[in-house]
């Protein structure tokens, strides 16, 4: 199969997940570097096809690529059925995207405020993720989308990334922290 006829497929299976479980959402081609992703302010699903065919590489245990990308789909949509959720947020993360744009990396890793908002980003993403694949799994009980056993899979190795980012920062805050107090005390 050329890799623009797997492309074409994979949009196709993206809009025949999303119609099968009777909602309605744009998606869109782009090069972010991350596989698949809702954005709420756009209200669409964008999909990076070449992050794709690299992620499904990384999975833990073989995955067709029209099962992930469904898997991937209705994760998305978990997504769009918590969007009132992400938009209250949209101050902060807007606070939150400025303060990373406007400092090194060097000295938000050194600062423990600045660090404390990274930290608090990761709070928001897992609870986000959280909730996304749980509507996910809402849906897929109720449209039979995929086995629940690979859902879970796909989930675990999720939130094993956002967990395990979440914990290296928090460690470097602890470690950070422990500095501070040293050089107070």
């Amino acid at each position: 199969m050329t890799y623009v006829k797997t492309q074409n497929n994979i949009e196709e299976i993206i809009h025949s997940t999303v119609h099968s479980v009777n909602m309605t959402m744009e998606v869109y081609k782009d090069n972010s570097g991350i596989n698949m992703s809702y954005n709420f302010i756009g209200n669409y699903i964008g999909v990076d096809l070449n992050r794709l065919f690299i992620a499904i590489e990384e999975m833990p245990y073989p995955l067709t690529m029209e099962l992930y990308v469904k898997i991937l789909t209705i994760h998305e949509l978990g997504h769009a059925m918590d969007r009132v959720a992400l938009m209250n947020t949209l101050e902060r993360t807007k606070e939150i995207f400025h303060m990373k744009r406007n400092h090194s990396i060097k000295e938000i890793y050194n600062n423990l405020e600045m660090l404390s908002m990274i930290l608090e980003e990761h709070e928001m993403n897992l609870v986000f993720e959280e909730t996304a694949w749980t509507n996910a799994e809402t849906l897929n009980e109720a449209y039979k989308i995929v086995n629940p056993v690979y859902l879970e899979i796909v989930k675990k190795h999720s939130m094993s990334t956002y967990i395990n980012s979440y914990e290296a920062d928090l460690s470097i805050y602890n470690s950070l922290m422990e500095e501070t107090n040293e050089q107070i005390a």
